[in-house]
């Protein structure tokens, strides 16, 4: 049996992201919704309707939440921009349907990390999605390009999504399916 499920109400007009059309959406004030998953700082809202949307992280006090650190942990700016800092901050992405960040999930295809003249550097990733039509591709995509954008001493983002080869379960991590409670 899951946990309960949090009861908000929308104290002021908030625009959200359908789930998972990807499309925007104002709810109006005085909706009410139900949490069902917390990652990376957004809020997945059942709403009374049934339907799901996401709250971005900016949003989130009009669900009466504070809004959380949402992006790389920026505890030391001076830290060298490395392949293990990009993969941390790619570990703050999650699906907004899938209780699993898009590392583990096995969505992360390829990175690339090349270092400017000038010291700073250019980060390309290459990813997919669970399912071609997935609505929140753009969104997830977006999510990722500002994740590691944030992170100083980085320049240029570049997110190619790509369904060659397609995304399947074997390529979640073991820790993801055993999240998950997917057993092969």
């Amino acid at each position: 049996m899951g946990r309960p499920m949090e009861e908000v109400l929308f104290s002021r007009e908030t625009e959200v992201i359908l789930i998972p059309d990807g499309f925007t959406q104002l709810i109006p004030e005085g909706s009410r919704g139900w949490i069902t998953q917390v990652l990376g700082g957004n809020y997945t809202v059942q709403l009374e309707t049934g339907r799901l949307v996401r709250v971005g992280y900016p949003d989130a006090d009009a669900i009466g939440k504070e809004e959380e650190a949402s992006g790389p942990d920026e505890a030391d700016p001076d830290a060298p921009v490395d392949e293990e800092r990009i993969w941390s901050a790619l570990r703050g992405c999650y699906d907004p349907e899938i209780p699993l960040n898009i590392v583990e999930l096995g969505l992360i295809y390829g990175l690339e990390l090349s270092e400017r003249p000038d010291g700073d550097h250019d980060v390309s990733i290459e990813m997919t999605l669970t399912a071609p039509g997935c609505g929140m591709g753009q969104i997830l995509a977006d999510d990722v390009e500002m994740r590691i954008r944030a992170i100083p001493g980085v320049k240029d983002v570049r997110v190619d999504l790509t369904f060659d080869p397609p995304w399947s379960p074997e390529r979640m991590s073991e820790e993801g399916r055993l999240e998950l409670g997917m057993f092969y």
